[in-house]
Order: structure tokens, then sequence, then C-alpha cells
């Protein structure tokens, strides 16, 4: 009997991955403001926010598509 479900168990999880980590990018976002207005927080501007969260973000993006896009093999047709 064949599966009508067009990606494998392996693309499941691959796609559960990438939605980790663009989850983990934006958390990495969090913060940096400040609770008064008239105090400005240089916090908002350091690595973690302005270059590791979006890497993280294209990544888990970027994996999530090559996840859909990646055709299952067959192993059916080669029998």
């Amino acid at each position: 009997m064949k599966d009508n479900f067009s990606v494998s168990p392996k693309g499941v999880r691959t796609i559960l991955i990438g939605l980790i980590l663009m989850v983990s990018g934006y958390i990495l976002m969090i913060g940096g403001g400040s609770n008064d207005p008239a105090v400005f927080n240089d916090a908002m501007f350091d690595f973690r926010r302005m270059v590791a969260s979006p890497v993280l973000v294209v990544l888990g993006i970027v994996i999530v598509i090559v996840a859909i896009m990646k055709r299952p093999a067959d192993k059916q047709d080669k029998e």
C-alpha cells in the first residue's frame, strides 16, 4: 500500500528541526528594551539580537524549504 503523503517521515522531522530553529531565533530577539523611555539601552544592538538570531531564523527557513522540496525516495518504484 502506497502512502499519499507527499513528505516522508524524515522530511517531517527535518521540518520540525527547522521550525525549532526559527522559534529559537525569534526567542533570541526578545528583550533589550528599557522600562524608562528617557533612558537608551544599547543592549538591543548586541551580537545576539543583530546577528545570531536572524541567522537562526533564515537557516530555519532554508531547512524547512529544503525539507518540503526534497523528493522522497520511492522504494516501490525500483522493484
